[in-house]
C-alpha cells in the first residue's frame, strides 16, 4: 500500500511500483474520485479511500498487504503530523506489515545540539524513532531538496541589473537535490530487496553540489544569467512568511551539519539508473521554469 498516492512522493512511488510490475499496488488517498486517482486506476492500481486521521481506515486499507510506503506532510498538518504518523505506524504494527518504507528526515534539533529547530525534519525523525520503538520491519528513506522547488518556492526572480537570482542560507556547502519524479525509482528497488534494506536508512539524492552550481546550470539552460545569493539565517527567518523560521534553520542545518551526500547520490544512481542530474532535469523542464520567472 502506498500512502499519499495522489501526492508528490506517494505518487512517484506508486507510478514506479506499477511500472516495475513486481507488486500489486494499492493506493491510499483521501480523494478516491479525483483525476489523479483515476489515472492510478487506469495504470493498474487498486485505489482505496482513507485518511491518517482515521486509524480504522488505515487498518482496513492495509488488510492483506505485505508492504507499505508511508509519507507524512508537515506543511499540511503542521504539529499534528506526529499524531497522523503515529496512527500510520500503529496500523503498520497492528497489521503485521512485512516491510514498511518510511519517508523520514534527520533530527536537526538533536544533531545541532539543541540549537536549530526544524519541525518538518524533527517530527519525521521522532516518528522514525517511534517506528524503531515499535520494532517495525522498517527502512527509512531520506529525500533531498526537490528540484521542483525551483518551480514553486524558490523560482529565480529578475533583479535590477536584468539578471535572475534566488537565495537562502545554504552558503557554499553542497545542497543535495532530487526530482520528486525519481523518488519512486529508488523506493521500488528498496521494496524489491527487502532483506538488504531492513533497518537501513537510504538517502535519495540525484545531485550534490553548491547552490551556485544550480544557478550556473539554470543559466546555461535558460540562456539568461542566474545567480545564487547566500542569505544569512537571521535575515531569511525575518521574511515573515509561514515557515520562514523552519526553512531558515533547515538551510543553516544543511550548511553546517550535512556537508556531503555523495555516498547517498552514488547509491541512489545504482538503485535507479534513470536518476536525473539537475542539468538534464532543468533542460527537460525549461518551459516550466521560464513560466515562473
Amino acid at each position: 500500500m502506498v500512502t499519499g498516492a495522489t501526492g508528490a512522493q506517494g505518487g512517484s512511488v506508486a507510478r514506479h511500483l506499477l511500472a516495475q510490475g513486481r507488486f500489486q499496488v494499492r493506493a491510499l488517498t483521501r480523494q478516491p474520485d479525483s483525476e489523479a486517482a483515476a489515472r492510478l486506476r487506469s495504470s493498474g492500481a487498486e485505489v482505496v479511500g482513507g485518511s491518517m486521521a482515521d486509524a480504522s481506515s488505515l487498518r482496513a486499507a492495509m488488510e492483506g498487504c505485505q508492504g507499505v510506503f508511508g509519507v507524512t506532510n508537515f506543511w499540511e498538518a503542521f504539529e499534528k503530523e506526529y499524531e497522523l504518523g503515529k496512527n500510520l505506524m500503529d496500523a503498520v504494527s497492528a497489521c503485521g506489515i512485512a516491510h514498511f518504507v518510511f519517508s523520514s528526515l534527520p533530527h536537526a534539533y538533536a544533531m545541532s545540539g539543541g540549537e536549530l529547530k526544524v519541525p518538518h525534519f524533527d517530527i519525521k525523525a521522532k516518528l522514525a524513532d517511534y517506528g524503531v520503538k515499535l520494532r517495525l520491519a522498517m527502512t527509512q528513506v531520506q529525500v533531498a531538496f526537490y528540484y521542483e522547488n525551483f518551480l514553486s518556492y524558490f523560482p529565480p526572480r529578475q533583479q535590477q541589473d536584468g539578471s535572475y537570482g534566488f537565495g537562502f542560507p545554504q552558503g557554499e556547502t553542497n545542497l543535495a537535490g532530487v526530482s520528486v519524479a525519481d523518488v519512486g525509482g529508488v523506493v521500488a528497488s528498496v521494496f524489491a530487496d527487502r532483506e538488504r534494506f531492513l533497518d537501513r536508512t537510504v538517502g535519495i539524492v540525484g545531485e550534490d553540489m553548491p547552490a551556485a552550481e544550480y544557478a550556473r546550470a539554470l543559466s546555461k539552460v535558460l540562456h539568461r544569467t542566474v545567480v545564487y545569493q547566500h542569505i544569512p539565517r537571521e535575515v531569511f527567518a525575518g521574511f515573515g512568511f509561514p515557515g520562514a523560521d523552519d526553512l531558515a534553520n533547515m538551510f543553516d542545518f544543511n550548511r553546517r551539519f550535512i556537508l556531503s551526500r555523495q555516498a547517498d547520490m552514488e547509491e541512489s544512481r545504482r538503485l535507479f539508473p534513470g536518476m536525473q542530474r539537475f542539468a538534464s532535469w532543468a533542460e527537460a523542464n525549461r518551459k516550466a521554469i521560464e513560466g515562473v520567472l
